[in-house]
Order: C-alpha cells, then sequence, then structure tokens
C-alpha cells in the first residue's frame, strides 16, 4: 500500500498536468475544462499507479 501511495503522488499530479496542458492546446480555457482535465487525470492515475506497484511488487 505504501507503494502505491508513493507512485500515485507522482502519477497523479503528473497526469494531471498533461491533461491541463492538453486542454489548454486545444484552446479550451474555461475553468471547467481544467477542473475536469485534472480530476480525469488523477482518476486515470488510480489504476496505473496499482498496476505499476504491484508489477514491482511481484518482481523483487
Amino acid at each position: 500500500m505504501r507503494l502505491f501511495a508513493i507512485i500515485y503522488s507522482l502519477a497523479g499530479p503528473t497526469l494531471a498536468g498533461i491533461l491541463i496542458i492538453a486542454a489548454l492546446t486545444m484552446n479550451m480555457f474555461t475553468s471547467r475544462a481544467i477542473i475536469a482535465s485534472a480530476v480525469i487525470g488523477f482518476i486515470v492515475a488510480l489504476p496505473i499507479a496499482w498496476f505499476v506497484s504491484k508489477q514491482i511488487d511481484e518482481n523483487m
């Protein structure tokens, strides 16, 4: 669980930032679009962090 939290703390903001930049690139300057991009980034990071931490635990 600790490894998952560490990976999520790195993956969540990274994916949120990528999606915010993508939204701004597509001229979506509304606060609703930016907040939605950030929320989607943090939600998508959950299964990614789980998968990566599971793979690391299994291979150690």
